[in-house]
């Protein structure tokens, strides 16, 4: 049964994470230059306003949170102060998604606003602030994640239509061997964020599809789960027990938006997800 976690009129929610330390769920509105948190337990909901366009948040190790904004990536304290890790600005460029990989760096997307293609990248955050980019000629950097044993990584570039998986080398944990592990079909919307869970399967939104969609590690597609929103952006699964999947939607772009698009909704007992880790800068 889908359930509304939070009655919200975002213009574009994204990039939802559970904070396990702080018992909460963590997602932005990217065009409302919003960072929201909402804990399920008491219902308790903050709102931290960026002075930028926000495509990502996701908690720090000492507190705080990580976020993927138009000029580059920063850093928000446990006090709310704020400094930037990296900051490059590129006329008509934004932050889009972004995920902390297993060893606490920040992987960050970056697109163009008219979304032309080539005009985003793909780049590693070190805990340091030290940035290299390891994907380039990308339309709109979306989904990323990793396998439960570490040795996949998998990325969405949404025009592609494609969720692609990539291979880690054991030693430098370089992702080789890009290719797609499933393909959208024409119609039924656009891959946009993903969560992987614990039995290695990827959860991917689609935007314009009004659905998310679940695919085995071989790229069979073995579940799908419609949704009354147009436009689903991500996902993730949260809760004390992991077993909960938050999905975020947006309303930018429709003429009729549903009720509900904007919203964070979640479906309780769906599926068992994996803890994620926290940046480590």
């Amino acid at each position: 049964m889908i359930d509304v976690a939070v009655r919200a009129y975002a213009e574009l929610g994204e990039g939802p994470t559970w904070d396990p330390a702080a018992g909460r769920l963590v997602w932005v509105d990217v065009l409302g230059s919003r960072v929201h948190t909402y804990d399920p337990a008491s219902g308790r909901r903050t709102v931290l306003a960026t002075e930028q366009h926000v495509g990502a948040a996701k908690p720090r190790a000492n507190g705080g949170l990580v976020v993927n904004l138009r000029d580059g990536v920063g850093a928000y304290g446990p006090d709310g102060d704020f400094s930037w890790l990296h900051r490059d600005p590129v006329p008509g460029r934004r932050g889009n998604d972004a995920a902390v990989a297993p060893d606490g760096a920040l992987w960050a997307g970056t697109m163009r606003y008219d979304e032309a293609p080539g005009g985003g990248t793909l780049s590693r955050v070190a805990p340091d602030g030290t940035v290299r980019t390891v994907i380039d000629d990308v339309a709109v950097s979306n989904g990323t994640g990793w396998s439960p044993d570490g040795r996949r990584m998998y990325y969405i570039d949404s025009p592609t239509r494609r969720i692609d998986v990539l291979d880690l080398d054991p030693g430098t944990r370089e992702p080789t061997g890009r290719r797609p592990l499933a393909v959208i079909e024409e119609g039924a919307g656009f891959p946009d964020g993903l969560a992987v869970d614990a039995d290695g399967c990827v959860w991917v939104a689609l935007w314009d599809g009004g659905a998310v969609r679940r695919y085995t590690p071989s790229g069979a597609l073995d579940r799908v789960l419609t949704l009354p929103v147009r436009r689903p952006t991500a996902c993730a699964f949260g809760g004390r027990d992991l077993t909960d999947l938050y999905v975020t939607t947006a309303r930018t772009g429709l003429d009729r938006p549903h009720p509900l698009s904007g919203s964070l909704l979640v479906v309780p007992g769906l599926g068992q997800g994996l803890p994620q880790p926290a940046f480590a800068g």
